[in-house]
């Protein structure tokens, strides 16, 4: 749980910075933002939740 707090939590600054610097308009951010809470309703929401989850975990075990 706390990966996709820190997710949305990075993914929400990244878009704050976007409209910040006339990037993206606050609509489109609007709209983008709404399509991924009704796509977290879907039938979709696991297998993208697994992918996003398993993408994590790669770079967890990368080494320095």
């Amino acid at each position: 749980m706390a990966l996709s707090i820190s997710f949305v939590l990075l993914l929400g600054i990244v878009v704050v910075v976007l409209i910040r610097s006339k990037s993206v308009k606050p609509g489109p951010a609007v709209v983008c933002g709404l399509f991924g809470f009704f796509l977290a309703s879907t039938s979709m929401a696991p297998s993208i939740n697994r992918f996003v989850t398993s993408i994590a975990d790669m770079i967890g075990q990368i080494r320095l």
